[in-house]
């Protein structure tokens, strides 16, 4: 039966691959399911490390700001 998902083929090492194992025991899910749901929380961190930094520069910048009440006015 053919999936919807994608497939990536990954090569770890066998200490990486000994704590996906033991994470997935743990979890009682597959090792598949543990390194998707490790990869997913991954992403979430790198796009929240991005969006701050957006907002920084965005802070940083000499535009002039609305209040939020003058905002909804």
């Amino acid at each position: 039966m053919p999936t919807i998902k994608n497939r990536i083929n990954l090569t770890v090492p066998k200490s990486t691959n000994s704590l996906l194992t033991a994470l997935a025991k743990r979890d009682n899910i597959s090792v598949a399911s543990k390194t998707l749901d490790l990869l997913q929380i991954a992403l979430e961190i790198e796009e929240d490390a991005y969006l701050f930094g957006v907002a920084e520069e965005r802070e940083k910048s000499s535009v002039k700001l609305v209040a939020h009440e003058a905002a909804w006015v």
